[in-house]
């Protein structure tokens, strides 16, 4: 059905960034554009969309005097912004009358699929529960090494509609695409997706975690399906009617995967049949590294081979990468200790991933879990660490976790109160305060992760094996002490930095 929006009038649901991409888009399209926020409660805020005569409202203005949510009148279509959970009561009033509800990759996709902004788009499309930005990146880098225009979009920063309007024209677009996005966006069908992998996350938004997965299953729906057999959530998924299936391993692949033979990363889904494939590089030179890592590398490395891209490339771009920024990235060194900033590890998955990349490390963690459970993370890392430092609002879940399956694991909570910070550490059976409260200053995210920092350092020293990393790798959200798990993670860098300087010192 061809995308006919001249004239129509369309509530966009959320007014900040994402909101506001699609209003763009949605005025060169011609449609009539209103923009609904909680915000816009606020009577400063909303001040560019007013000035450009933009209708803007709050949830409140379709609450009937019954108390019931209505659906909008007169409104053709509904663009949300990915937050908005299925069961809002305006978008579920909305879909009883009718109206349908996108999201505003569905948007994009419709408006690329019918040309609107010339010839269609390639879609590599990236999800999973960890990894999808390092995957984008890398997907992105490659593209770029093979001489084709590519650009990163969607999670990642810009959305999908900036970037169908963007100039230069990118003919290539990577786009990572959270659960929340894949729900709202039914009719994408890429040109190569991938599953990294699936674990428990975002449950308060999804209800479940079948249905967590069966949205991360609508990147498999395209011509090729790309999916991580190593992990049992992703290898489970369905893939579409008639897509080609290829997977990747760590392991020595078989025929229609990717995996490592000999420490080189190597093709036998797309290479010529042989009974070795096609060598692309060596796992040494792959950043970053450790299993999560290369597991990226080979989830990039098929979604570029499923688009004709030549090996050369694959490994040119792959080289070229550099991480971004709190992504496992080492901010300070003490003898042979890194510090490791992994502030993305937001949920029980991705920490597990970050720990298991380090011989013996101390661990801190915490921060809002989002229901996740963090039993299996404990389980499946505790013979690695040498202490855990648990912080945030649901540190008590942690310290619990490692008090039913790993005891012999120090641990360490610093947490904040009217009159201060706290810390107290637990062996065995046995808690004590290892610091004094503070003053009512001291009850900020900063002072609470600088305390953190030194309590981790105190146990990397007690440790009599030998510990080579202190590593922040939260398994949780941070909007509890910080505004974001970037802020969480300078703050983590700025208290490992100024450790290492004092530690020069003395």
């Amino acid at each position: 059905m061809a995308l006919e929006l001249a004239g129509r009038r369309v509530l966009v649901a959320g007014g900040r960034a994402t909101g506001v991409a699609v209003v763009e888009l949605l005025l060169e399209l011609g449609a009539r554009p209103e923009v609904m926020d909680q915000t816009f409660s606020d009577p400063a805020a909303g001040a560019d969309f007013r000035g450009r005569g933009i209708p803007l409202h709050t949830a409140d203005d379709f609450v009937g005097d019954d108390g019931a949510v209505r659906a909008p009148d007169g409104i053709d279509l509904i663009v949300v912004s990915p937050g908005f959970r299925p069961d809002t009561p305006l978008l579920v009033a909305a879909a009883d009358a009718g109206v349908p509800v996108w999201g505003d990759v569905e948007l994009a996709w419709r408006a690329d699929r019918d040309g609107l902004f010339g010839a269609p788009r390639t879609w590599l499309v990236v999800t999973g529960t960890n990894g999808k930005t390092t995957t984008t990146g890398m997907i992105e880098s490659i593209v770029s090494a093979a001489g084709l225009s590519g650009l990163a979009c969607g999670n990642i920063g810009l959305t999908v509609a900036d970037a169908l309007r963007a100039e230069p024209r990118a003919d290539v677009l990577c786009v990572e695409m959270s659960s929340f996005q894949l729900h709202w966006a039914p009719s994408v069908r890429p040109r190569a997706g991938v599953v990294l992998n699936v674990a428990d996350d975002h449950l308060d938004w999804h209800g479940s975690l079948e249905a967590y997965a069966a949205a991360k299953a609508q990147a498999l729906l395209g011509d090729v399906a790309v999916v991580g057999v190593d992990d049992a959530g992703a290898a489970r998924l369905p893939v579409g009617d008639g897509t080609r299936r290829t997977e990747f391993t760590l392991s020595v692949p078989t025929a229609g995967q990717l995996g490592i033979v000999d420490g080189d990363l190597v093709d036998r889904a797309f290479a010529e049949p042989s009974t070795v494939g096609r060598t692309l590089i060596p796992a040494a030179e792959v950043r970053p590294g450790g299993p999560s890592g290369l597991s990226d590398a080979l989830a990039a490395a098929a979604l570029a081979r499923a688009i004709d891209i030549a090996p050369e490339a694959v490994a040119r771009g792959l080289r070229d990468y550099q991480p971004a920024a709190h992504r496992g990235q080492v901010v300070a060194t003490i003898g042979d200790v890194v510090f490791v900033d992994d502030s993305k590890a937001t949920n029980p998955h991705a920490a597990q991933a970050a720990v298991v990349a380090h011989e013996r490390a101390v661990l801190i963690a915490g921060g809002l879990l989002k229901g996740a459970p963090v039993d299996d993370l404990v389980v499946a890392v505790a013979p690695r660490l040498a202490g855990v430092v648990a912080i945030g609002t649901d540190r008590q879940i942690i310290l619990d976790a490692f008090a039913r399956h790993a005891p012999e694991v120090p641990a360490v909570t610093v947490f904040t109160r009217d009159d201060g910070s706290v810390m107290t550490q637990r062996t065995g059976e046995t808690a004590r305060s290892v610091a004094p409260a503070g003053t009512a200053d001291c009850a900020t995210g900063q002072v609470v992760m600088g305390r953190a920092v030194d309590a981790a350092w105190q146990l990397a020293q007690a440790d009599t094996v030998g510990v080579d990393a202190v590593l922040l790798a939260p398994a949780a959200a941070s909007l509890d002490m910080f505004a974001a798990y970037t802020q969480r993670g300078d703050a983590f860098a700025a208290a490992a930095v100024a450790l290492a300087d004092s530690a020069a010192i003395r």
